[in-house]
């Protein structure tokens, strides 16, 4: 069975009285981890709005094993596989813009985009807000091409054909409002409703998953890894943690991610035999994260990934602001220093208020989430 987590939509899940239906409709989230996943509430949405729809996604090759297994056919009937779209698009564009004069580029970039068209959307919903996904939305051929009336990038909207007031604090509900413009209140109430999020289930990495991890009853991953220096709690803590979660009888596996080998080794020479890295490709992190007791990380994908699947999370933040990235709809205690500022510049260095949190601090909101079932989200800053 796919793994399900329950996203409730607030009243910041907006509809639009006679909306149009449709018979397919294209959503565009090209990346990163984190806000693909933070986008699946919204396009259940839609799915649930629009049940005998086609509804396809664009999106980076990288992350495809977000929405379809690897050995799977991207379009046809839904499976566990393949469980919310009926179609994947997925382009390159890193590879595009690294080598754009190069006859394989042009040859690719051609032919994802005829397939694309082909299908003949009756519309497309832009939830990147970026002049990338903005442009290869219209260049779909959909009619019709919704986004943000203010997206992420303002050129975005020049390529849009409705734009759209969106509210909501978290990234997860300024999505919902997005795709709530798009639903006729017909279909959806106007307050509340339920979307259920499926990630794919791959069995090959299932049953590795279940072989790597026979021999501990339970686990917490650690996530040490994050998208710039800034965001990185240092790994010598992460093993520190380790130590004292073994004390509790709890194991810990470091998620090891692409170029991430050096934080992980940091991390299991600090735990000294508490720790131990594994690698994984997205369907197997997926099948690893579905098992774990408890994660601990900063912000970025995998621990979005844990918060979608239901695992309670104890999150470490510096330069980011949780209340528009933190863990949404699970169980979760959010760790950021009264001192850290929201700031999204690309520094190589942990943030001076990420360094004030102490391995006792992640320790104890770890050991909370794990004693405590019903534990609800919330804040705790380092005092």
């Amino acid at each position: 069975m796919a793994a399900r987590a329950t996203i409730k939509m607030t009243d910041s899940f907006s509809v639009t009285a006679g909306a149009p239906r449709f018979d397919s409709l294209l959503v565009v989230r090209l990346s990163a981890m984190g806000d693909i996943i933070h986008t699946l509430p919204a396009a259940a949405a839609l799915r649930q709005a629009f049940p005998h729809a086609t509804l396809g996604w664009l999106v980076e090759e990288r992350w495809a094993e977000l929405l379809c297994t690897l050995r799977y056919p991207r379009s046809g009937r839904r499976s566990p596989q393949r469980p919310l779209v009926d179609r994947v698009h997925s382009v390159n564009t890193a590879e595009w813009r690294h080598a754009p004069f190069s006859f394989n580029t042009w040859l690719q970039m051609g032919g994802g985009l005829s397939e694309l068209r082909g299908i003949q959307y009756d519309a497309a919903i832009d939830f990147q807000g970026a002049v990338r996904s903005a442009l290869l939305a219209r260049w779909s051929g959909a009619p019709i091409v919704y986004g943000s009336a203010q997206p992420r990038e303002n050129a975005a909207s020049m390529f849009y054909t409705r734009k759209m007031l969106t509210s909501g604090t978290h990234v997860v509900e300024q999505a919902l409002a997005l795709a709530g413009g798009i639903i006729p209140t017909a279909i959806i109430p106007t307050t509340v409703a339920e979307a259920q999020v499926e990630f794919p289930v791959d069995p090959d990495a299932e049953n590795k998953i279940a072989g790597l991890t026979a021999d501990m009853k339970d686990f917490a991953i650690l996530n040490p890894g994050a998208g710039w220096g800034a965001k990185r709690w240092p790994a010598e803590r992460y093993g520190q943690v380790a130590k004292e979660l073994a004390k509790d009888g709890l194991c810990s596996l470091v998620n090891c991610g692409p170029g991430e080998k050096g934080l992980a080794v940091a991390v299991e020479a600090a735990g000294e035999g508490a720790a131990r890295k594994i690698f994984c490709s997205v369907s197997e992190l997926i099948a690893l994260t579905r098992r774990a007791r408890v994660f601990i990380g900063g912000d970025t994908g995998p621990l979005h990934l844990a918060a979608a699947l239901k695992i309670p999370v104890a999150a470490i933040f510096g330069p980011t602001n949780p209340a528009r990235n933190g863990p949404f709809g699970t169980r979760s205690m959010v760790l950021r220093s009264a001192s850290s500022v929201t700031d999204h510049t690309r520094r190589r260095e942990p943030e001076q208020g990420l360094l004030e949190i102490t391995v006792g601090e992640v320790v104890a909101a770890a050991r909370k989430l794990l004693q405590n079932p019903v534990a609800e989200p919330h804040i705790e800053e380092p005092k």
